[in-house]
């Protein structure tokens, strides 16, 4: 507070400023709490891992397929010979692999790379471009199984054709998903189709009976008796004919009508 100044003749003189006992001097800062000396300060808790900075060792020694991986300079291919009906020329069909981890339990082969050579300069467009398209997919890695179930379902608007064998092809195009199917199988890519006992069973006994109807179908094709008789109930041969009004067995003679 400041008390009243001295006055002498109406002029200020002297004053003092006196701070009251009741009034509080200001808050201080709070002291900041001491520092840990170092040997006592815990370890700081690690960053976090990003793919770029985990440790080798275990799968990340595993090389894997995919598009930057560069081609080597020889690789292991396999050639099929492709026939149909509906072109002159045959088409050979080259699927190169390449070998993963090769000597290491990981070892696995992949398809790389696929070539279509034909005289047949008809198909050659898409020829090229299918199989650009199969390569960069290829070399993309993943499971590239899909990819023969796409080309087993293009159908031929012309219509396909029989192969060797009584297999259906709808067309040039699903005869090729057919091949590359096989060269998975062959590599171990996928695995082959194989049925279980029960399966087989039962397809052997529907094949039995097939061939027995086919049997008795081919027994009265080799009868001696008119086409169309019926089959007689007494002596159980397809010899009944209509004759007179009247359905008479030409084996045995017998007759509604007696």
């Amino acid at each position: 507070m400041t008390q009243s100044p001295k006055q002498i003749s109406g002029t200020i003189v002297g004053y003092r400023v006196e701070q009251p006992a009741a009034v509080a001097a200001p808050e201080a800062a709070p002291a900041a709490p001491p520092s840990t000396p170092p040997a006592a300060a815990g370890p700081a808790p690690a960053a976090p891992q990003t793919p770029s900075s985990r440790p080798a060792g275990g799968d990340d020694n595993v090389v894997r397929m995919h598009e930057g991986l560069e081609r080597p300079s020889r690789l292991k291919g396999t050639t099929y010979k492709v026939k149909t009906p509906v072109s002159d020329h045959a088409m050979y069909v080259t699927i190169n692999d390449i070998v993963l981890n090769e000597d290491t339990p990981a070892e696995r082969r992949r398809p790389f790379e696929i070539f279509i050579n034909s005289k047949n300069l008809d198909h050659y467009q898409w020829i090229v471009a299918l199989t650009r398209v199969m390569s960069a997919v290829f070399r993309k890695g993943g499971d590239v199984a899909f990819l023969v179930d796409e080309l087993k379902a293009v159908f031929d608007p012309r219509g396909g054709y029989w192969q060797a064998g009584g297999v259906y092809m709808p067309s040039i195009i699903a005869e090729l998903g057919h091949v590359v199917g096989e060269h998975l199988e062959n590599i171990g890519f996928m695995g082959q189709h194989q049925m279980d006992s029960g399966q087989r069973q039962f397809l052997d006994a529907k094949r039995q009976d097939y061939e027995d109807a086919q049997r008795q179908e081919d027994a009265f094709a080799e009868n001696s008796f008119p086409a169309g008789a019926q089959l007689c109930g007494r002596c159980h041969t397809a010899a009944v004919v209509m004759m007179d009004g009247c359905l008479t067995c030409l084996n045995c003679g017998d007759s509604k009508c007696n």
